[in-house]
C-alpha cells in the first residue's frame, strides 16, 4: 500500500470524511531536508468532515497528527492540512 493510500484509509475509516483528497507534493521537495528518493514524504490533505464541528483549526490539525503518528515513525516528514467542516466547505 501507497503512503497516500495508507493515509487516506486511516482518515476515512477515522473520521468518515464527505470529501477527502490526498495530494503527494513529495516532489516539490526534492533535496530539501526530509525528502527521501522515492518520494511519499510531503503530503496535502484537504479533507471535510462533520466530525470537526466545534473543533479549532489546531484541533481539527492535532487529531489527524495523531491519526497519522505511525506514518510519521516510518518517515512521512511533512503534512500540509485543509481541515473544515461542511459548512465550511
Amino acid at each position: 500500500m501507497t503512503v497516500a493510500a495508507d493515509i487516506e484509509a486511516k482518515l476515512t475509516a477515522a473520521l468518515q470524511p464527505l470529501r477527502l483528497t490526498v495530494i503527494d507534493e513529495s516532489h516539490l521537495h526534492a533535496g530539501h531536508a526530509g525528502a527521501r528518493p522515492q518520494g511519499e514524504s510531503h503530503f496535502r490533505v484537504e479533507i471535510v468532515a462533520q466530525i470537526f464541528a466545534g473543533q479549532s483549526r489546531v484541533d481539527r490539525q492535532r487529531r489527524i497528527y495523531a491519526l497519522l503518528d505511525q506514518q510519521f515513525a516510518a518517515g512521512l516528514h511533512a503534512l500540509s492540512i485543509k481541515a473544515l467542516t461542511p459548512d465550511e466547505a
